[in-house]
């Protein structure tokens, strides 16, 4: 769940002058022929793939609660609604589940996304719950502010529970993007900026191989690159996330008022809880277009084959085996009893055999032999295991646990937070309750700056990458993208912050090999934070490549960071002006931008960055801060970054 937060203009620093100083520049560029002159900024459109359990859901059904006076109605909020969660949990379940077999609803109630843009801004509005459940709200209220129209930035909400498939099988989901793209063209004239965010970044992956099978081969990247401009994939999990095996295992609230127990329960009903599990970067399927080859018919299944590497190394690629797991000596429901057999199994059971720990890689658990060694005891995994067949290792379209190619696109831009602990490794064992609170974590290994740390003390062994990830994604799944950079790589390390490019670090052309990190040789200053960009616009013509990290930036709150949105407005800046320079904006300095960025400095008795700021009362301002205000507009600043 993620949120964000940019307001790029204040209203009194007139951002709908500035636009149109911003229209002026692309008319007078009209007579150009570069790219530059032909994109015009009017033109764009922004579309928003929101993440796991970041789009709210809607009754569709008419439910009675006993002993709640709450009901459900059709159109009630059922993602979320805290209020009925719990008032009625047993109720919000029935609404919230979903049949592990076919992924039908539950027979009492059903819920549905909600569409537009007020789907994804906030889950549970409210004066309390609002800005706690913020996802999408604060970048459009930085696009309104801005002044960018209402129709320029769209919403494709979807159901998150559902697998791929049953996307396009129940809801049309991929037809219905494929037509808002087009309709975006149509109504603005321009392409479309897409902006997707964790498992949005796996659904628009999906979404281009299922388009592969849908226009002819010779008109895939025309179309490309008519209707798509850049693609911006913000914390994606390449390579998967381990905190999908917890969840799956044991239970992951996300800080809602529940039992990790039903928290596993619900997670474990939805399709899309294997949509994010670790997966290696050494296996792959082939890719066969049945619809194009074989008159439409399937004529094979995928075939699954993996590098001599990965059986080299027993990690599939990551730092450390990610499930070890002790396996009761007794079997069937005697390893998750209920209420009444628990004595009786821990006495007949336990004492008579000792368990068997066994540790499974990211391969070991993508192919399913994870959850073949414990059908016998968990209830849960024949229902996973029917779905991971079904749904992925055997979906027509792609196998989404292999690795992400470099897309098509003639933009990419891969942003993530590092150096955050980050879990990449669990020890399991039975916690002899009943299912579903049948295993319990014993201990965990997390990455953090470049070691292995657990949460008990003992040494791990393993392969920790240079740096971590951000808190929920381990960093050898989210720069799995720098592998779409080419052989020579512009490295640029600059502090977050503005700045005045005294700490601005450049290595030039690094060598950069395929399924080899790189790490640049540049220094850090305590507690400052960075983001360094590895930039890449040779390798592949007329295409560009950019990967960001972005120091401490938490995955589910990376997308409120004004730091991200201050660099994707710069950017997109540099690529709409006739007089850009440059392959990507100059990171020379990092100046204010907006009203919000200046400040008093007491310590000189004036506003802080006085070539940029000045100090302007105005009335109603109750603090000095708030009377620092932007000496130029907007427009005559961003002219410094082309």
């Amino acid at each position: 769940m993620l949120k964000l937060t940019f307001s790029f203009f204040s209203m009194a620093n007139k951002p709908f002058l500035f636009f149109s100083v911003l229209l002026t520049f692309l008319a007078v560029a009209g007579g150009d022929t570069g790219e530059a002159s032909e994109l015009d900024y009017s033109k764009l459109s922004g579309i928003i793939i929101p993440g796991f359990a970041s789009t709210q859901l809607r009754a569709w059904s008419i439910l009675d609660c006993p002993y709640s006076p709450l009901d459900f109605n059709p159109l009630d909020l059922v993602w979320l609604d805290t209020t009925k969660l719990l008032s009625a949990v047993n109720c919000w379940l029935k609404c919230m589940l979903l049949d592990p077999y076919n992924q039908t609803d539950h027979p009492d109630c059903k819920s549905r996304p909600d569409s537009g843009l007020s789907g994804i801004t906030e889950l549970d509005p409210g004066y309390i719950t609002g800005p706690l459940s913020s996802v999408w709200k604060e970048w459009i209220k930085w696009c309104i502010e801005f002044g960018i129209e209402a129709n320029a930035i769209i919403a494709v909400p979807y159901d998150w529970r559902l697998s791929p498939s049953m996307l396009e099988e129940r809801d049309l989901y991929f037809h219905k993007l494929k037509l808002t793209f087009e309709t975006a063209f149509k109504l603005r004239g321009g392409p479309s900026l897409v902006f997707a965010h964790s498992l949005g970044n796996n659904v628009f992956r999906y979404f281009l191989e299922w388009l592969k099978l849908e226009i002819a081969p010779k008109h895939y990247i025309e179309w490309l690159d008519q209707h798509i401009h850049a693609y911006f994939a913000v914390a994606a999990p390449l390579l998967g996330a381990t905190e999908t095996v917890e969840a799956t295992l044991s239970g992951f609230t996300f800080g809602l008022p529940v039992s990790e127990g039903t928290a596993r329960l619900m997670f474990n009903s939805f399709a899309s809880s294997l949509w994010m599990m670790p997966f290696s970067k050494y296996c792959r399927t082939s890719n066969k277009y049945f619809k194009h080859f074989s008159g439409g018919k399937q004529a094979g299944t995928h075939t699954y084959h993996c590098e001599e590497e990965e059986f080299k190394s027993n990690v599939s690629g990551w730092p450390t085996k990610i499930i070890n797991i002790e396996i009761p000596s007794t079997r069937g429901f005697e390893a998750y009893p209920s209420f009444s057999e628990i004595p009786e199994a821990n006495l007949s059971g336990m004492e008579c055999g000792l368990p068997t720990q066994l540790s499974f890689s990211a391969r070991e658990i993508a192919d399913g032999t994870f959850f073949k060694a414990i059908e016998d005891y968990d209830p849960d995994s024949k229902r996973l295991l029917y779905q991971l067949e079904k749904s992925y290792l055997g979906d027509p379209v792609l196998n989404p646990l292999t690795p992400w190619d470099r897309p098509p696109i003639r933009n990419v831009f891969c942003i993530y937070g590092t150096n955050s602990k980050t879990k990449v490794g669990y020890y399991f064992a039975p916690s002899g309750k009943p299912y579903p609170d049948n295993w319990i974590i014993t201990d965990v290994v997390s990455e953090y700056e470049g070691t292995l740390v657990s949460r008990s003390g003992n040494l791990v062994e393993g392969n920790p990458g240079a740096i971590s990830g951000d808190e929920t994604v381990p960093y050898n799944s989210l720069s799995w993208c720098k592998n779409w950079l080419g052989p020579k790589v512009n490295i640029t390390r600059a502090p977050q912050p503005e700045h005045d490019g005294s700490d601005v670090q450049i290595d030039l052309n690094v060598e950069h090999h395929y399924e080899e990190d790189i790490v640049p040789n540049m220094t850090r200053l305590p507690r400052v934070k960075y983001i360094t960009y590895y930039e890449d616009s040779e390798s592949l013509p007329g295409m560009r490549t950019a990967v960001w990290e972005l120091d401490k930036a938490n995955h589910r709150n990376i997308v409120r960071s004004s730091v991200l949105m201050r660099e994707l407005w710069l950017e997109m800046w540099r690529d709409i002006h006739p007089d850009a320079k440059s392959e990507f904006v100059t990171k020379a300095k990092r100046g204010p931008l907006r009203d919000e960025d200046c400040y008093w400095d007491y310590g000189k008795a004036r506003c802080a960055w006085p070539d940029y700021c000045e100090y302007r009362y105005v009335f109603g301002d109750v603090h000095l801060g708030q009377s620092c205000r932007l000496r130029y507009t907007a427009a005559e600043l961003l002219l410094h970054y082309l």
